[in-house]
């Protein structure tokens, strides 16, 4: 990367069939060490993980590097309504920095020490993935990790903010239950987004690296 460029990867693990969870919202654990390990080895060499509001109350997750060696990344959540509470386990403090995404006008309850950084809120309520992606790099966090939830990726993904995907497809087969992705309705399939992708294997279960910028009806 050269010192100017920003890169914005997301990561979803899932099953054979899509699903991140089942209708009750059991979702510990889908995706084995294998995945694990890869998911803690790409905070690692990223500036900044970013969640949405939902999957961090939902979860509670700590976002840091305790599987594999190197630098936490900075934590950020987006919260346009400041409704996340502040004794999060991602506002733990150990050094790294914290971050606040939030709309114009928004008062949370964030710990000490949060950045807050304030965007213009769209028209549906929330905020514009592009503009979330701008003002990180401007924090000068250029290698962004959006981890989820899936709502949140779907958005980036919509919204051509997604430079990469790692699918990470357990060999299960849940049956019913939350999809990981869920874009806008398509007509035809020349519509489709159809990536360069390059798959790996993680013990029994596979990554695929998906280069969404190859994708001609992305830009």
């Amino acid at each position: 990367m050269r010192p100017d460029e920003t890169r914005v990867v997301g990561q979803l693990g899932q099953s054979l069939d899509g699903r991140i969870a089942t209708v009750s919202g059991h979702s510990k654990y889908i995706n084995g060490p294998g995945c694990l390990s890869h998911l803690h080895r790409l905070r690692a060499v990223c500036d900044v993980v970013v969640v949405g509001a939902g999957t961090a109350i939902a979860d509670d997750p700590q976002l840091n590097v305790r599987l594999v060696e190197g630098p936490n990344p900075a934590r950020a959540i987006i919260d346009p309504n400041g409704r996340v509470p502040r004794d999060l386990r991602l506002f733990e403090d150990d050094g790294t920095r914290h971050l606040a995404v939030t709309a114009v006008g928004t008062e949370g309850d964030w710990p000490e020490g949060v950045e807050v950084l304030r965007l213009p809120r769209l028209a549906c309520g929330g905020l514009c993935p592009s503009a979330i992606v701008q003002a990180l790099a401007k924090a000068g966090l250029r290698r962004i990790l959006i981890e989820g939830g899936s709502q949140t990726i779907s958005r980036f993904i919509t919204a051509r903010s997604l430079d990469r995907l790692h699918l990470l497809i357990a060999p299960m087969i849940i049956g019913a239950g939350k999809m990981g992705l869920e874009l806008s309705p398509i007509q035809t399939l020349q519509e489709a987004l159809r990536p360069r992708m390059t798959p790996h294997q993680a013990g029994d279960e596979v990554l695929l690296d998906c280069d969404l910028r190859s994708c001609p009806v992305y830009s």
